[in-house]
């Protein structure tokens, strides 16, 4: 176990927020250890070899291929990094988890679809709440790809309310089985797996319960046939029906009741994965555009070198950087959390359990912000190639395809934008996250006169650091006069909560992105990290143009009069620059050195 960082002060989930955070205090891609650098030289060497080669199988919906692949997989020990030692994993950290992640899901979304599924939601379960005999009995096979797992949760008509699933589970008379009935839908890996996570309610009980089901069509286990997807073709996605499928009482997944919780925390885990999922799809998806336009000509130059082009390549670049910087500073503060609950004496489930579950704001912004940039990015990448964009016979149309997926699964964004608020709020009703008192502090700085004093930006960074700290008092602002209006009935403002997640979200992505940089800055120098000064602030400018808007469209939703104008004095006031930087130089700054790279070279 890494305990080097045990005793420095972790900041809690969420808590971002409202405390600043030091540039030494975040981890970044910089800071792989060499054990972690071999592993990802690895899984990119079996990207290559074994799956980008074979995109067309992939496309042409080869299930059986994405199966041997997955077998692979398990055989060079990707499906087991973090699974315990003592269960036949590589008993590796959070950090080496999303690593692998990472550079395994680029080849096609099929295979990442198919490998996060299994790793994740398949097996976590498992790992984190079953006993000993069970984990005993499953956890080896599924680590080494001997078995496969699905995970059994969504139900026609329920959707994003998962805890109203209508299958059912009835205890026989003496009390050694369930009978489960009821039909799942869109279950990933369910063509070829050996084991079901599934989710029933007992009798009439208000949650329902996690149970391990092995996968027998002999008892009273059907499967429809293949969806045919827009994307994930070779992804084996298919309903599964159980008709009085017998199960063990013992294959009951931690209590009775606990399923609801059981699906939340293995989401949580699912998204920051999916996250992870999605960076080096944008960093091939970037390259591969770049190369593209370096060999296009246009008007007898290269397309790269118009300056439509140069936008498109720096917002791509800018992207991929500012998701890398989040995702691996959020998994840090995972592993950390783990590490300081286990030096207290808590078990391994226990530790990965609540270690997790305090980022979960954290694991929802990741999943929304990444999502969406890695669909940005492969649109944006048809767009570089034209009309051969709109082709089969190039990459880019099947990028698209697949990532589309990740803005509906482990939770729509819709629902990630609403959940990373309401649990916010939940937390500092709690005590974990003090936000009332910056909030009214807030409220009394609008109440103030304001200093027209021009501040010292002399320091590299200190304007930008500056204006994230003044984004977070936007939310602030914003969210603390809403609790104040709304109160408990908050939830019921859709609009409201999504508009306060986007300044939430470019706040995280922003300050990860900074502290990143500014890290690596003092590490490396100035001229070493010009390109990534540049990324920092490109991402900043964008981040406070969205804040601005979604700010404004808060408060005129929900206030009038002299309160109005007093918010959005404060908006304007807490949204501007005192040295607005030269955009469009900072573009050119970052596309002529991918396009000098040939590629994303960061």
């Amino acid at each position: 176990m890494n305990t080097e960082n045990i005793n420095k002060d972790i900041l809690r989930g969420g808590q971002f927020l409202v405390k600043e955070t030091a540039c030494e205090d975040v981890f970044t891609p910089e800071d792989f250890s060499e054990e972690q650098k071999m592993m990802k030289e690895a899984v990119i060497e079996f990207n290559d070899r074994e799956i980008i080669p074979f995109r067309g199988r992939f496309e042409a919906k080869d299930y059986a291929f994405t199966e041997a692949c997955m077998k692979k997989a398990g055989d060079l020990g990707f499906l087991g990094v973090a699974v315990p030692e003592a269960y036949g994993g590589l008993g590796m950290g959070f950090v080496s988890t999303m690593l692998t992640c990472d550079y395994i899901s680029s080849g096609t979304g099929s295979f990442s679809t198919a490998f996060g599924a299994h790793t994740g939601i398949g097996t976590l379960p498992i790992t984190l709440y079953g006993t000993e005999a069970q984990k005993q009995k499953y956890i080896p096979k599924l680590a080494t790809g001997e078995w496969f797992g699905a995970y059994c949760l969504t139900e026609p008509g329920a959707g994003s309310d998962a805890n109203s699933g209508k299958t059912k589970a009835i205890l026989s008379e003496d009390g050694t089985h369930y009978k489960i009935s009821g039909g799942k839908m869109w279950i990933s890996n369910a063509g070829f797996c050996q084991l079901f996570i599934v989710f029933a309610r007992i009798e009439n009980d208000k949650n329902i319960t996690g149970f391990i089901i092995e996968n027998d069509p002999k008892n009273g286990i059907t499967l429809g046939e293949e969806e045919h997807k827009l994307g994930i073709r070779a992804s084996s996605t298919r309903q599964v029906f159980f008709n009085e499928t017998v199960v063990p009482v013992e294959n009951m997944l931690s209590e009775r009741g606990n399923g609801f919780k059981i699906a939340m925390n293995a989401l949580n885990v699912g998204r920051i994965k999916l996250a992870a999922a999605c960076l080096d799809s944008q960093r091939r998806i970037t390259t591969t555009a770049i190369q593209y336009a370096n060999e296009r000509k246009q008007f007898n130059t290269p397309i790269a070198q118009f300056g439509a082009i140069k936008t498109k390549f720096a917002q791509m670049a800018t992207s991929a950087y500012a998701g890398e910087s989040a995702s691996y500073r959020a998994a840090k503060n995972i592993e950390d959390r783990i590490a300081i609950r286990l030096s207290e004496g808590n078990s391994h489930q226990e530790a990965e359990l609540k270690g997790v579950e305090e980022y979960a704001i954290e694991c929802s912004i990741l999943k929304v912000a990444v999502s969406e940039d890695v669909q940005n990015c492969s649109d944006e990448g048809i767009q570089i190639f034209g009309g051969m964009g709109f082709s089969e016979d190039t990459p880019m149309e099947a990028a698209w395809r697949d990532a589309r997926i990740a803005r509906i699964y482990e939770g729509t964004n819709e629902i990630n934008r609403m959940l990373s608020v309401g649990m916010l709020v939940k937390k500092a009703m709690k005590g974990h996250v003090d936000l009332l008192g910056p909030a009214q502090a807030v409220a009394n700085e609008l109440m103030g006169i304001p200093s027209f004093e021009t501040p010292d930006y002399s320091e590299i960074l200190s304007e930008e650091k500056a204006m994230v700290a003044k984004l977070k008092k936007v939310f602030l602002m914003v969210a603390g006069a809403a609790v104040q209006k709304y109160g408990p009935d908050l939830d019921e403002h859709q609009q409201l909560l999504i508009a306060a997640s986007d300044i939430l979200i470019e706040i995280y992505m922003a300050e990860s992105t900074l502290l990143r940089t500014e890290k690596n800055i003092k590490r490396f120098g100035e001229e070493n990290q010009k390109v990534q000064l540049a990324m920092a602030k490109l991402y900043l400018y964008n981040a406070v143009s969205i804040v601005e808007k979604n700010g404004k469209e808060s408060i005129i939703s929900f206030a009038e009069g002299d309160e109005q104008r007093m918010l959005l004095m404060g908006l304007k006031r807490f949204t501007k620059y005192t040295n607005y930087p030269d955009i469009v130089d900072l573009r050119n700054t970052i596309a002529e050195k991918v396009t000098l790279e040939n590629k994303y070279p960061f």
